[in-house]
């Protein structure tokens, strides 16, 4: 939040997990969260940008920065793309606060290679940490909801998970995080639909800041402004009022959707939707089927490009 928007105590009284929160958006996210009255729990498994070099120090530094504002928060430095560690998060939040109400899962790294480069390690890497490790941490607040749910404790739960615009688009040299950001969005969408019924909203962003990941492919355009005041559009903290209401009891009734966040923009992202279609009511041929498509695609919006196909 700008010292133009203090807090409100937004998320008073709630136990917030944020994975990745070591750095970046994480980071942004987890103080966001703390000056909105939050108790958080710090995932970091604190490895480079490419995932390799594991070390406790970045969630731990974020631990000691909201304590010190009068916050309180408590660090996980387990890997929650295995099954023990993301079980491990959810119960250090249970353990230390009693309670889970927000699940923030951001957690991720970069193997950029074109397709024809990219090693089998390198994909499976990204997907891992990226897929899985939204999978696994989400599966075990689930199932602990659940059960709330179950024993008459319904939650006002929420889930926030992390896509990206090349999830939506595509990015070229990013074909293994693009596939993984994209699958992002299927188990929102899923997860929205299952856990409804159990007091759960599940909802996904889109951000575009400047943080590791993306110094390298955005040098050019996301430098901070020089100018004393000047609004920096590409600070990742910009992203992060979104998803503290996204996080809070305040966004009852949003769920399923997808948001992406940038600077002083907000969107709500519309995803596949049926455009043009024709039925033939009968099996077509090649030919007249590729007739047919050529027509509807004619009366179609044309695709936005790929990220670097511009």
């Amino acid at each position: 939040m700008s010292s133009q928007q203090p807090p409100t105590g937004l998320c008073a009284g709630r136990v917030v997990v944020v994975t990745g929160a070591g750095r970046g958006l994480g980071r942004a996210h987890a103080l966001a969260f703390a000056a909105e009255g939050a108790k958080v729990v710090v995932n970091d498994l604190g490895v480079a940008a490419d995932g390799l070099g594991p070390s406790a120090t970045p969630g731990e530094e974020v631990v000691g920065e909201i304590r010190s504002r009068g916050g309180e928060a408590v660090a996980h430095g387990g890997d929650i793309a295995t099954t023990e560690g993301a079980d491990a998060l959810i119960a250090v939040a249970l353990d230390a606060f009693g309670r889970l109400d927000t699940l923030v899962n951001n957690a991720g790294f970069l193997r950029d290679r074109m397709l024809v480069n990219t090693g089998e390690d390198d994909w499976d890497a990204v997907m891992r940490v990226h897929l899985k490790g939204h999978f696994l941490p989400l599966r075990a607040a689930a199932a602990h909801w659940r059960a709330e749910a179950k024993a008459g404790r319904v939650p006002q739960a929420r889930v926030v998970n992390t896509s990206s615009g090349a999830g939506l688009l595509g990015s070229v040299g990013q074909g293994n995080y693009s596939a993984a950001k994209a699958g992002i969005l299927g188990l929102t969408m899923v997860a929205a639909a299952e856990m409804g019924r159990y007091g759960v909203q599940v909802n996904a962003i889109a951000p575009a800041a400047r943080t590791r990941m993306t110094e390298q492919a955005f040098a050019a355009t996301m430098a901070a402004p020089t100018e004393a005041g000047a609004f920096d559009a590409m600070a990742p903290e910009n992203v992060s009022p979104l998803v503290v209401w996204l996080g809070a009891d305040a966004s009852a009734g949003v769920t399923g959707r997808v948001f992406e966040a940038e600077g002083g923009r907000i969107t709500v992202m519309d995803g596949w939707r049926p455009g043009p279609t024709v039925d033939l009511a009968a099996r077509w041929t090649p030919s007249t089927a590729g007739e047919a498509t050529l027509k509807l695609l004619a009366a179609s919006e044309p695709p936005l490009p790929a990220y670097g196909s511009r």
